[in-house]
């Protein structure tokens, strides 16, 4: 210490903190040294993983939050996987669950006749039910016994809830938060724009699916009552009806089918209704149910898919009331308010549930078209229907109208539409009319059918429609596979396929600040 000076008091020298190079450089990088001892052990101790969790009597050290036990290490990559490659997690989830139902649909207690049924037709049964197609190898009222029908209702209600959906549950489940990525996928599969809004939707996805099933189940069961049905199955069949309706998936086990109510205004409104609630979206019925009384404050996405949908369901019931008008195999053999409730239900089930009380092979081939067209188009974002959606076909539409006026911007309700979402529009239309295209080169050479109705049966399984001519249980083992392929990578979608598929990973960076900041990888 210096000496003071006169009239004044001695200055004390605080101690400074001095660390070589080699502890800057560990405190850099986050790792503690034997050289950085000027920094308190408080500031350098691990901070709790929120997947892994400390173990009493587990290992001491830098790392005490190591995963040591298998339930640890499973959910710890599941954490990993949910964070930076939820597309790929949401297909190994959704196969898994398809394999789930197979294995269950393959016990002898699932068949009516108490013996095993053939892979091909529980693996096509279980896709079809998981992906909500209804296309079926055999007949669902009298194969399958009320626990294997029990077990085909639990694949329509979990895979209804959307690939998407389904992962962004798991990884919240998993590592209690949602990622960026995560966010970003389950914004895209659910059609909202605001990504801290994700959480919320999904609870009021299964709120809203929970909801309408009951209502749907309320409205057949009195219809199953007064046809002599007892109670107990009537509840039943409407439970079942409720689920396969709501979430498009075409499933039936009324015997024969929906052809002995062709007439019956009481089955056919309520399946009118319900595809069309579970066809529009959850975004757009949460929308429309906020703001019920101001339409004018509903977002461009509910206004694009309301619009679109209502101009495709009536261009749909037009086609087949004109079409097949005098037909004696479909609507000429009824009364004319039947042919308008056929016609009604045709716009809607065309592009989603494939619920038709009408015999569809013994429609025309012009009809047949239509509906394929209808069916590729699908139903909206975050709905149980396929396709390529409504808003896609929008889009390409606005797109077009665009260009042949010669304007710059592609607008609509006052809103501008983004490029980008033009390209995405392409790709994912182009890349599900590749599939379709291959798959009807396969099976032609397969079968010996027109290209009417091998068409007609791709576009219903790669849309998810489940309408068909009646080929499906008679065609090769290979066509059945095909098939298969079709409706999973329809239900997935075309573009999560593809973003699954991709083996490296790659990572993304955003500038902010005028630094560039890791935000995280994406598979």
């Amino acid at each position: 210490m210096r000496p003071a000076r006169k009239g004044r008091k001695p200055r004390v020298e605080t101690p400074r903190l001095r660390t070589n190079p080699g502890a800057t450089r560990s405190m850099m990088r986050g790792r503690a040294t034997a050289s950085s001892r000027a920094i308190s052990e408080e500031t350098l101790s691990p901070q709790p993983s929120p997947v892994v969790r400390q173990v009493p009597g587990g290992p001491r050290g830098p790392h005490p939050q190591v995963p040591t036990s298998y339930g640890q290490r499973v959910r710890a990559w599941l954490s990993r996987q949910a964070r930076y490659s939820p597309a790929r997690l949401a297909l190994s989830t959704f196969a898994l669950i398809i394999g789930v139902i197979t294995v269950l649909l393959m016990l002898p207690i699932a068949s009516a006749s108490d013996e095993s049924a053939p892979f091909v037709d529980v693996l096509f049964t279980a896709v079809s039910a998981v992906c909500v197609t209804g296309l079926t190898t055999v007949d669902t009222a009298s194969y399958w016994s009320p626990f294997g029908q029990a077990v085909i209702a639990a694949g329509i209600v979990v895979g209804g809830l959307g690939v998407m959906t389904l992962a962004s549950i798991l990884g919240f489940a998993v590592s209690r938060h949602l990622g960026l990525t995560q966010r970003m996928l389950a914004t895209q599969e659910t059609g909202t724009g605001a990504m801290g809004q994700i959480s919320t939707l999904l609870k009021a996805v299964i709120a809203t699916s929970l909801t309408m099933q009951a209502l749907l189940a309320v409205m057949f069961l009195p219809r199953f009552l007064t046809m002599g049905i007892d109670p107990a199955h009537a509840v039943w069949d409407a439970v079942f009806m409720a689920i396969s309706v709501f979430h498009n998936a075409g499933f039936v086990i009324l015997p024969g089918g929906l052809e002995p109510h062709v007439t019956d205004w009481w089955m056919l409104v309520p399946i009118i209704l319900g595809t069309t609630v579970g066809a529009i979206g959850f975004p757009v019925i949460m929308d429309v149910a906020k703001n019920l009384r101001t339409p004018r404050h509903w977002r461009l996405h509910t206004k694009l898919t309301l619009s679109t949908y209502l101009i495709l369901a009536f261009v749909g019931a037009l086609a087949l009331a004109l079409t097949e008008w005098n037909n004696p195999a479909t609507l000429g053999a009824i009364d004319t308010p039947s042919k308008i409730l056929n016609a009604m239900l045709a716009g809607v089930n065309s592009r989603s549930s494939g619920l038709s009380a009408l015999d569809v092979g013994a429609m025309q081939p012009q009809t047949h078209f239509v509906q394929d067209i209808l069916m590729m188009i699908g139903g909206g974002s975050a709905s149980t229907a396929g396709g390529v959606k409504v808003t896609t076909f929008a889009v390409l539409v606005l797109a077009v109208i665009a260009e042949a006026r010669g304007d710059r911007d592609i607008e609509t309700f006052g809103r501008r539409i983004p490029t980008s979402a033009v390209r995405l529009a392409v790709a994912v239309s182009l890349l599900g009319l590749a599939l379709v295209a291959v798959s009807v080169v396969l099976l032609l050479s397969m079968t010996h059918y027109s290209l009417d109705i091998i068409l007609f049966e791709t576009a219903s399984a790669f849309a998810t429609v489940g309408l068909s001519t009646g080929i499906t249980p008679i065609l090769p083992v290979g066509a059945k596979y095909v098939l298969i392929f079709l409706m999973f990578a329809g239900r997935t979608g075309s573009m999560t396929v593809a973003a699954a598929l991709a083996l490296r990973e790659r990572s993304r960076f955003t500038r902010r600040a005028g630094r560039w900041l890791y935000l995280d990888a994406v598979g």
